[in-house]
């Protein structure tokens, strides 16, 4: 994947608003009175539905950035004024708080601006139930805009502290996979800035592992699963050499989206590492977005793949619709997180379903696997024959110039660079997400603008890494020729 700045960028003010999964922004819009203000109202809805009682728990949780703890203090000064009891479980993982509101069957707020840069931050809500849908958010949102919560004598307030959070998380998958599944494997884990760093660490030495924890950073550092750029596989690779790892692990900063490199130090993408986790649970029903790799379909492993639209609520909304009797669902993006949609049982052991992104479960899976059969990453992946992907994305595009960008490709009047000639005809095959474009030797290029910041992101696939890479070039070129005439108009 590739990590790509725009040559052309339209200024637009910014504002808070909801993305793939939580509300997001810069973090000095959501610092203060707005992340009470949200807060409140997303306690307040859950009250006026009787989804909340006074007096209840809400679990707060934070990643690694500079400004989460402020953010957090807040939040709780946000929920002791709709009368109920802030909790701050402290830096977690947002799956392992996320497990704790739905055993706990109460809410929960996750501070965390997940992959996107430092100076950013948003807030991810949880019901007891589960992840808040799109008219939650739409909910919050308008009893927000009324400003009833918008008070400038709001102040931060501590909460009431609870450590019991990591230990419930760590115990879901004590009672899953094996003690020793891990024996045999040499681990590295790229630390940075994530906030399972530590965590990540003892789980996999709990299960066998020879676990080496390399890269922890002393600032927040943005890694982003679906663009990792060349310098960061540079490195993997060069730790993969120096430790002669079998595997090197991480996640994004509040490790709901997974990272995994096989022993050469090759990046597995995340949605091969989804299907990956789905077949080693039996999984029969697949639920993943258009952006997945087509050869989901192909791979027959799965009786069905049910497509989405990108974010986790779609997905969520897709493996409900898709439950039934006999039916084990797996939902995952091409970010990595996979989301359980049904209870999975395996040699008398039990998993529960936890639909929201996790990274435990997939790096879990794959490593258990690769010990088990004795087989690499490599090999593993190969028994999908997917076709080769890139990704990467354009940053500082503001809505409107994606807007006319999608438009104009969706109604098939833009001008196609030379280099993709030599594909063969093209034609729109998807605009349920950006628009997917397809050519006649079956490679695909889709563009779709981000939800969580203003870029857009681009995905192909091709039979070769080297296709897929000249072809997302070739898509960024078609992208900034568009841009640069629309300036100049």
């Amino acid at each position: 994947m590739n990590d790509k700045e725009a040559p052309v960028s339209n200024g637009t003010i910014e504002q808070l608003k909801f993305g793939t999964s939580g509300l997001r922004g810069l973090a000095t819009l959501l610092e203060g009175v707005p992340a009470y203000s949200y807060t409140a109202a997303f306690v307040q809805m859950l009250r006026d539905r009787g989804e909340l009682q006074p007096g209840n728990r809400v679990l707060l949780g934070r990643d690694l950035r500079e400004s989460s703890q402020r953010i957090l203090d807040m939040c709780a000064a946000g929920i002791s004024a709709v009368g109920m009891r802030p909790v701050d479980c402290g830096a977690i993982p947002t799956p392992a708080l996320a497990l704790a509101a739905m055993q706990e069957n109460t809410a929960a707020i996750m501070v965390t601006g997940s992959h996107i840069p430092a100076d950013r931050n948003g807030l991810k809500f949880y019901k007891g139930s589960g992840e808040i849908d799109k008219n939650d958010e739409a909910a919050i949102t308008a009893l927000e805009s009324s400003g009833v919560f918008r008070t400038a004598s709001a102040t931060a307030a501590r909460a009431e502290p609870d450590a019991d959070v990591l230990e419930r998380y760590k115990a879901r998958y004590s009672a899953y996979f094996k003690p020793s599944c891990l024996s045999g494997l040499k681990v590295g884990v790229w630390q940075h800035s994530s906030v399972a760093r530590d965590l990540l660490c003892e789980i996999l030495g709990a299960f066998g592992a020879d676990v080496v924890a390399v890269g922890r950073a002393d600032h927040f550092v943005a890694v982003d699963t679906e663009a990792v750029c060349t310098s960061d596989r540079e490195q993997v690779k060069s730790w993969s050499q120096q430790y002669g790892f079998d595997a090197v692990v991480s996640t994004d900063g509040d490790a709901d989206r997974p990272l995994i490199f096989d022993a050469g130090g090759m990046f597995v993408d995340g949605d091969l590492l989804g299907a990956i986790t789905a077949k080693a649970l039996g999984a029969n029903i697949i639920v993943s977005p258009v952006t997945s790799n087509s050869g989901l379909e192909g791979c027959g492993f799965f009786d069905e793949v049910l497509r989405c639209r990108v974010g986790s609520p779609y997905v969520i909304e897709g493996m409900e619709k898709a439950a039934g009797p006999g039916r084990i669902i797996v939902g995952f993006e091409a970010n990595g997180g996979v989301l359980l949609g049904s209870r999975v049982v395996k040699e008398g052991h039990s998993l529960e379903a936890l639909p929201t992104r996790d990274c435990a479960l997939p790096l879990l899976s794959s490593l258990a696997q690769m010990a088990s059969e004795g087989r690499t990453l490599r090999q593993i992946a190969a028994d999908f024959r997917f076709r080769s992907k890139a990704a990467g994305r354009l940053e500082h595009i503001a809505q409107s110039s994606g807007a006319a960008l999608l438009a104009h490709l969706g109604e098939g009047e833009i001008a196609i660079p030379s280099t993709l000639n030599r594909k063969g005809n093209l034609k729109v095959i998807d605009t349920s997400d950006g628009v997917r474009l397809g050519f006649d030797d079956g490679s695909i290029l889709h563009f779709r603008m981000s939800g969580n910041a203003p870029e857009l992101r681009c995905y192909t696939e091709d039979l070769t890494p080297e296709g897929a890479e000249a072809l997302l070039d070739a898509g960024f070129e078609l992208a900034r020729t568009f841009f640069e005439r629309g300036s100049k108009a």
